[in-house]
């Protein structure tokens, strides 16, 4: 799965949803997805943990544990990697996982440059996409992202993730300064087309579909509680049954 990750980053872009539990996992497959990956926000908060705390390696890590039974490539959000990047990408590479998801914190580069190092010696078929915050944290520094990007694929990093950038002129000087493929966070207001165009290789949804489940479970709630009709479209008992069943038939009859 690994060999197939890599390549969905070659040939296109790969849009990537995030997922928070199996069945949710399963539905994305089943809706043809190429690939899944995890939301650590909602991994934390399914489990009542805040996000980017460290709080929740254990949970992450059966999750993936359950996730590598579909047939698709798996890529993992382990926040700033636990205490441990190189020991849990190297513990999510034996599952079976293809990628990972590393965010630097906005601490020093160069000792993230070293955690990327390890990593790729560890677990050298990885994925390892590096995440800075550059922008999410509301402090866009352009030269500060394009050196960050560059000097953690120096080091190894097949990919650079940097959520919360959008303006077309900075993706697109990114894109030209690394080496490696580019991800952007979907944001509304993005056009895939567009984001292709500009270079983007893997546009990810982040925590945007949990954040729109609460949303679908609070409104259906209020309507049963208003006497309103409850929205279409909600997948039936056995459905889910199926989302969860069939996932398990890994390429034997299962999801194809």
């Amino acid at each position: 799965m690994s060999g197939e990750f890599h390549a969905l980053h070659q040939d296109g872009l790969l849009l990537l949803p995030n997922a928070w539990d199996f069945a949710s996992a399963a539905a994305l497959v089943d809706e043809g997805f190429a690939a899944i990956g995890t939301t650590s926000l909602g991994v934390a908060a399914a489990h009542g943990e805040p996000d980017g705390e460290g709080r929740t390696r254990a949970q992450t890590v059966e999750l993936a544990r359950r996730l590598v039974d579909l047939p698709r490539p798996i890529s993992v959000d382990v926040e700033t990697g636990f205490g441990d990047p190189a020991g849990i990408a190297e513990e999510l590479a034996e599952l079976g996982v293809a990628g990972i998801n590393l965010e630097d914190g906005l601490g020093d580069p160069a000792h993230q440059q070293e955690l990327i190092a390890e990593v790729k010696r560890r677990a050298p078929g990885l994925f390892l996409n590096a995440r800075t915050d550059t922008y999410w944290l509301g402090q866009p520094s352009l030269s500060d992202t394009i050196d960050r990007a560059q000097r953690y694929a120096a080091a190894g990093a097949d990919g650079v993730f940097v959520p919360g950038m959008s303006a077309a002129d900075d993706i697109r000087a990114l894109v030209d300064a690394v080496g490696v493929p580019v991800n952007i966070l979907f944001q509304p207001g993005h056009r895939i087309e567009e984001l292709a165009a500009l270079g983007v290789r893997r546009v990810s949804m982040g925590s945007l579909l949990y954040r729109a489940a609460l949303h679908s479970a609070v409104t259906t709630a209020r309507a049963v509680r208003d006497g309103s009709p409850v929205p279409s479209g909600v997948p039936g008992y056995s459905a889910v049954q199926d989302y969860v069943v069939g996932g398990r038939r890994r390429g034997s009859g299962g999801f194809q």
